[in-house]
């Protein structure tokens, strides 16, 4: 005998299809029709935390210093309805220097997120791993002029290609994972950072003067043309490195895993060392090199996201709220004098790189 069910009785889903339909834990499920879309719970309240906290960096940015401004004139100057002085200052002087600084540091964290996640190490930053000497030891002998045409930006990436390039070589078939490519790039960044110095050395005390700031990391003297160069690096780099998201998180594990799960681990390297030194390389370009920016907001992402994930977009805005605070202590804090904002990444960083190194390391993500 035949035995049919009703129509009401065939739409209710069964325990199978009910299991099937929930989302995984932590995450949201939308959906309509044959489409979906689930979005990482924890790392979704995480960004949207960060960018306020952003946004409300970026008004006390523009809104403090030496002339003191409400957020009220500060919009009015932003809008054109403010008065001449407060344009000014607003528009001449706080916000390209703001923009700077969320750029660069975006920048920085997302290059030390995708090095971090290469080398499996939470260490192998491009500060660390010579990425940002070898682009001022190239930009600086293209400021004082060292029979070099080139533009500071051109340079920088150069010397950030060429140092990678260098750790890689030095590392002797490791590749780019354990203490040893670590070692190598720390290697390689002294090897720049003495050839910066003996650069300088040798320059006239008016041209070393001029590229001094390129040493330190400062937002006070950005070289025309570069902030553009990296807005449009950042515009494309962000997009490529979210298509390589699951690739990020698969090489996590070893190689072999990852291998099997159907990441070309070779194309896939390529691709994320090259993000890497041009974010790095640009961001050089327009700052110096301003160190720990590329440590701490990975850091800050992976503690608010959790490590199930490669947070890049949480890196990027971490770090431009490190780089914006930092920049905004140095200018307040011992006004009228400004401290470049490398000393003061240098001087938070350092504590948190001891407290890493003190910390056991996980070889797997949870």
């Amino acid at each position: 005998m035949k035995v049919t069910a009703s129509r009401a009785e065939a739409d209710i889903p069964g325990p199978c299809q009910a299991s099937a339909a929930a989302p995984p834990t932590g995450m949201w499920l939308i959906a309509r029709g044959r489409l979906s879309l689930l979005i990482h719970r924890r790392g979704l309240i995480a960004g949207a935390g960060l960018a306020l906290a952003l946004a409300l960096a970026s008004l006390a940015y523009l809104s403090l210093g030496n002339i003191r401004l409400s957020p009220g004139a500060v919009w009015g100057a932003m809008t054109g309805q403010g008065a001449p002085m407060e344009a000014f200052v607003v528009g001449q002087l706080r916000l390209p220097r703001l923009v700077a600084a969320l750029f660069t540091g975006a920048a920085f964290a997302l290059a030390g997120c995708l090095m971090q996640t290469l080398a499996r190490n939470r260490l192998a930053t491009p500060g660390i791993i010579g990425i940002d000497n070898g682009a001022t030891a190239f930009a600086v002998a293209s400021v004082v002029g060292m029979g070099i045409s080139l533009a500071p930006s051109a340079m920088a990436l150069a010397g950030g290609a060429t140092a990678a390039a260098l750790t890689f070589g030095l590392s002797l078939g490791g590749g780019a994972r354990g203490y040893r490519f670590i070692v190598a790039g720390i290697g390689v960044g002294a090897v720049f950072a003495a050839v910066t110095q003996l650069v300088l050395a040798r320059a006239a005390i008016d041209v070393a003067n001029a590229a001094y700031p390129w040493t330190v990391g400062t937002l006070n003297s950005r070289p025309a043309g570069a902030t553009t160069m990296l807005v449009v690096a950042l515009a494309l780099g962000l997009p490529l490195a979210l298509g390589l998201a699951r690739s990020l998180t698969l090489m996590r594990f070893s190689d072999a895993v990852a291998s099997g799960l159907g990441v070309a681990l070779k194309r896939r390297r390529a691709q994320v060392l090259a993000t890497s030194v041009v974010m790095t390389a640009l961001a050089v370009a327009v700052a110096g090199p301003v160190g720990m920016v590329g440590l701490i907001g990975p850091e800050i992402a992976r503690h608010l996201c959790g490590s199930r994930r490669v947070p890049l977009v949480a890196s990027a805005l971490a770090g431009a709220l490190v780089m914006v605070l930092s920049d905004l202590v140095g200018r307040l804090v011992m006004a009228p004098i400004e401290l470049p904002v490398g000393i003061v990444t240098a001087v938070v960083g350092g504590p948190w790189l001891i407290w890493i190194l003190i910390q056991p390391q996980r070889s797997t993500p949870r």
